[in-house]
């Protein structure tokens, strides 16, 4: 029996999936084969780095203050703050490739193929239209690609639209994988999963947005989330997690987000228990 989980993006509300993997843990049930997309494969690759929750968690703040500590903020030209745009994006994405490097290296990590864990990473090469998976399973296909170094999957995942530049490998420009699969289910069955555990956030239909970055990533989000009901229909366990309004930046609500990971998984343990245990 091999388990899979597929981690959704959403940010820092991606620090739920690193509750779910300690609570997972606490109970003893193995992940053979995981997927993540945007924030999801920061957390997914570390996992398949042989990272322990707890070590991920340490190393999921320090990833978030260094890649948006200059996060943009926006007002008219009368008010008081500026922002200068950078083409394709409000960041570079270069803080995601240097943290993802630097805990690879640690780990005597560069490519795909060294990772401990089977791993299917989403990405969208804007200029086809069309999804690519980075991974280092033997599935064939023209959209996967093999053996590429790991922060580079997992920055190409990571480039939302509007607030990081593209990702360009190989003369693909690559843009958030949650465009076109942000709950990779389907990506982490061809892997080999038996059973899939699917970790997505809810979206807060009342939250108000604030400023041309809140409208852009509130307007994403519901694209996603709309989608969602498809991309997980072959899962067998949803833990869909309430991360309290959380916003992709608010980096002072990770340990909210990861209680909420944690909270859910432990609600549900019973039930994943029985979904292992159960024959084919």
């Amino acid at each position: 029996m091999r388990v899979g989980l597929a981690l959704s993006g959403g940010g820092i509300k991606g620090a739920a999936h690193i509750g779910v993997l300690k609570a997972l843990q606490e109970n003893y049930i193995p992940i053979d084969i995981i997927g993540g997309t945007s924030s999801g494969s920061i957390v997914a690759s570390l996992a398949s780095m042989g990272y322990t929750p707890d070590e991920i968690l340490k190393l999921f703040h320090f990833f978030a203050k260094m890649i948006f500590k200059n996060t943009p903020t926006y007002t008219y030209p009368s008010g008081k703050k500026s922002l200068s745009i950078q083409v394709g994006g409000f960041l570079s994405g270069d803080n995601i490739s240097y943290a993802i490097n630097e805990s690879a290296k640690y780990k005597r990590i560069k490519r795909m193929q060294d990772l401990k864990m089977k791993i299917v990473i989403p990405s969208v090469d804007i200029d086809e239209s069309k999804k690519y998976v980075f991974t280092n399973t033997e599935e064939e296909g023209s959209y996967y690609i093999k053996n590429a170094p790991i922060d580079t999957a997992v920055r190409a995942s990571c480039s939302y639209p509007g607030v990081f530049a593209p990702c360009i490998y190989k003369g693909h420009k690559f843009i958030d994988g949650g465009v076109l699969d942000n709950i990779p289910v389907d990506e982490v069955k061809k892997a080999g999963a038996d059973k899939i555990i699917a970790v997505k956030f809810g979206l807060n239909r009342r939250a108000k947005t604030k400023g041309i970055v809140g409208v852009t990533t509130k307007a994403i989000d519901i694209l996603f989330d709309r989608r969602s009901l498809e991309e997980t229909k072959n899962a067998n366990i949803i833990l869909n997690i309430d991360t309290k309004n959380t916003m992709i930046f608010d980096i002072k609500k990770i340990d909210l987000c990861y209680e909420a990971g944690y909270k859910k998984t432990i609600e549900k343990i019973e039930e994943i228990k029985k979904m292992i245990e159960e024959k084919e």
